[in-house]
């Protein structure tokens, strides 16, 4: 996976995919989630995740309470050690990380909290998920993140023309 090549074509495309997105929001949310959907299953039928990992090297996950318990229950810490050790608030009042590449990325690009990871890391990068015109600020921000959201975005551009 080259990084670099992708960070720079989403760099390029920007302007064009900020229009995209406001016209999406004009969309039914039910042709989202179709097309959306259906490219996403496309795209990661020849994705693999563990060459990127992209996802964790240059992002936070927001930490739910639920995350945070089962978590530290799995490290067999209490949820107060747990978030002192690894979390902050961020401007949103959220739980994140304190720093990024995540402290749970190992050099092989897989998760050592895998079983237990946050919600928002078990639905990245949401682009399967219902209600895609809920999610398009998010959508817009993981095409810069994700290769695969990239790659879904290119084809759904190809879809509307």
């Amino acid at each position: 996976m080259d990084l670099v090549y992708h960070k720079e074509q989403s760099r390029l495309k920007h302007k064009e995919n900020t229009k995209l997105f406001k016209d999406l929001k004009k969309r039914k949310s039910k042709f989202l989630d179709k097309t959306i959907h259906h490219l996403h299953d496309a795209v990661f039928e020849y994705t693999n995740c563990l060459e990127c990992a992209n996802c964790c090297k240059t992002t936070s996950p927001l930490f739910t309470d639920k995350d945070i318990n089962r978590i530290a229950k799995y490290l067999r810490i209490r949820p107060s050690v747990f978030t002192e050790m690894y979390l902050q608030v961020d401007e949103d009042r959220d739980y994140v990380l304190k720093s990024v590449p995540c402290l749970f990325l190992d050099k092989d690009n897989y998760c050592s909290i895998y079983k237990v990871r946050p919600k928002a890391c078990r639905e990245f990068p949401h682009t399967d998920r219902v209600k895609q015109r809920q999610l398009l600020k998010i959508t817009q921000k993981n095409v810069e993140v994700c290769p695969a959201v990239f790659n879904i975005i290119e084809r759904l551009k190809r879809v509307l023309e």
